[in-house]
């Protein structure tokens, strides 16, 4: 139940800066729009059923779009990174499940490499569909390139402080009841 609430209080901070701090902010370009909510995503447990994670990542990208008045774009994204997660976690962690026990994706439980390669990844694919939306209504394919890498580079620049900031601290799975 604990860590129920822990997700619960930690969507809540994620939406809460990105509407009233990261949206509200004057933009340096308009190809720069960075993105911090769906890292609530990329921080959820490892044993998080698909289907369930998948109802999560469209409810949160869905109180992103009424906060924003965006017909659906950030809920699609969302989807989007929800389905690539678990392909990626299970490409990325330790195959003997001896030495591998941790219950959420940090840079503890899968070493900082794999977890740069997991945060970078699921930006990109965030950035790059989200744009790709954005992007049908308008714009060139240059400015779709530009638009995803600068956004993606600026939500990496403030992702890893945030790791670095603000270390989560790691619990083990275990076969008791908890």
């Amino acid at each position: 139940m604990r860590e129920v609430i822990r997700n619960i209080v930690r969507l809540l901070l994620f939406l809460f800066i990105e509407v009233y701090v990261l949206h509200s902010i004057p933009h340096l370009h308009r190809f720069i729009s960075p993105s911090l909510y769906f890292i609530f995503l990329l921080w959820l447990p490892f044993s998080i059923r698909p289907r369930l994670l998948l109802w999560i990542a469209f409810f949160t990208g869905l109180i992103v779009d009424y906060f924003l008045q965006s017909p659906g774009l950030h809920a699609s994204a969302c989807l989007v990174l929800a389905f690539i997660r678990p392909f990626l976690i299970t490409v990325l962690t330790p195959r003997d499940s001896t030495e591998f026990n941790y219950r959420e994706p940090s840079p503890q439980s899968l070493l900082w490499a794999p977890y740069v390669i997991y945060i970078t990844l699921l930006t990109f694919s965030y950035h790059t569909w989200l744009v790709f939306l954005e992007w049908l209504s308008f714009g060139s394919f240059g400015d779709f390139l530009i638009k995803t890498f600068a956004s993606t580079a600026i939500s990496l620049l403030l992702i890893i402080p945030i790791e670095l900031l603000f270390p989560r601290q790691m619990r083990y799975r275990t076969n008791v009841g908890s």
